[in-house]
């Protein structure tokens, strides 16, 4: 699949991106991630997000694949209103092992995961908004079907907003993830059940 960057813009961007073969292929910077505040105590808003902008309800999807060596190595998709009001959701390595991960901040970050037990390359994720939710999915390439990860609320009165992939190493620099696919569209399907 090939990407059009041209109406993408980097906050934050990283120490190398590169297109090669229709992949988009990044490395990060050090020590950068996003979250606010909860249990940690520290602010941070320095890690690699390629968005554009979109109002309305829509489906954003991407797939990838990462080297995960350091705690807290973590790629995936984010949906922005600003520093406080974001959603980041993908692969995140903790304890050792790639875990399915979802952060929602409302000026305070919270943090879900879940341990991914199966043997597999590439990751695809799906957000969809839907009014005051975000409809979370994610799917292994060793499977078809999609699972729900996590139905969050999102402030529906944030009407445009910046969405696409993001990228975080929060205590190395260097981590590497190759982005095979990016899309932005109208609702896929509204059902969740």
């Amino acid at each position: 699949m090939s990407f059009d960057l041209s109406e993408m813009q980097w906050l934050n961007p990283p120490i190398e991106s590169r297109l090669d073969r229709d992949r988009l292929v990044v490395r990060s910077g050090k020590d950068t991630d996003f979250w606010q505040g909860t249990y940690y105590g520290f602010h941070r808003d320095n890690g690699h997000f390629l968005f554009q902008r979109r109002s309305g309800d829509f489906t954003a999807e991407t797939s990838f694949v990462g080297h995960y060596e350091t705690l807290y190595d973590q790629a995936g998709l984010m949906i922005r209103h600003d520093e406080t009001h974001w959603m980041k959701c993908g692969i995140e390595f903790t304890d050792g092992a790639r875990h399915f991960s979802v952060v929602v901040t409302n000026g305070h970050s919270d943090w879900s995961a879940f341990r991914l037990t199966e043997d597999f390359s590439e990751m695809f994720v799906r957000v969809t908004r839907m009014g005051d939710a975000l409809f979370i999915q994610y799917r292994p390439d060793t499977r078809p079907d999609w699972r729900m990860a996590r139905l969050a609320y999102f402030p529906p009165e944030f009407s445009e907003l910046s969405v696409g992939m993001m990228f975080c190493s929060p205590q190395r620099e260097g981590f590497e993830v190759e982005f095979r696919s990016f899309s932005l569209t109208e609702v896929k399907s509204r059902d969740i059940h």
